[in-house]
């Protein structure tokens, strides 16, 4: 498990460039530039990701997968304030569901750059 976590970090990253829109739709309003900000994070998952790969990397990949990840929590969050935005299944339980998650995917990265 734990070496799968780079691989599909650097793939949500290439999404960030691949389909910005689903993207910036979840940002909250309060953040400015929304575009760049999905760019942002996009770059910051593929290195964060690439990073855990190799050996000489992997806790600093590790440590930057954790930072990203606490970064995009505010867009989680604002999701699950606003599940009338956004054509999910199971609406609000599963957007508020989704945020304890948060949590395993930060001891995932945490994992990942064990080294």
């Amino acid at each position: 498990m734990r070496r799968l976590f780079g691989p599909i970090f650097v793939l949500a990253g290439i999404l960030h460039f691949v389909r910005p829109r689903i993207y910036e739709a979840i940002m909250p309003d309060w953040l400015p530039a929304h575009r760049e900000l999905v760019y942002a994070s996009g770059v910051a998952e593929i290195v964060a990701g690439a990073a855990t790969l190799h050996p000489r990397t992997r806790r600093l990949g590790g440590a930057l997968s954790v930072a990203t990840l606490v970064a995009v929590f505010p867009a989680n969050v604002h999701m699950a304030l606003h599940p009338e935005r956004y054509r999910l299944p199971g609406g609000r339980p599963a957007l508020i569901a989704r945020l304890p998650l948060q949590l395993l995917l930060i001891a995932w990265a945490r994992a990942a750059g064990r080294a």
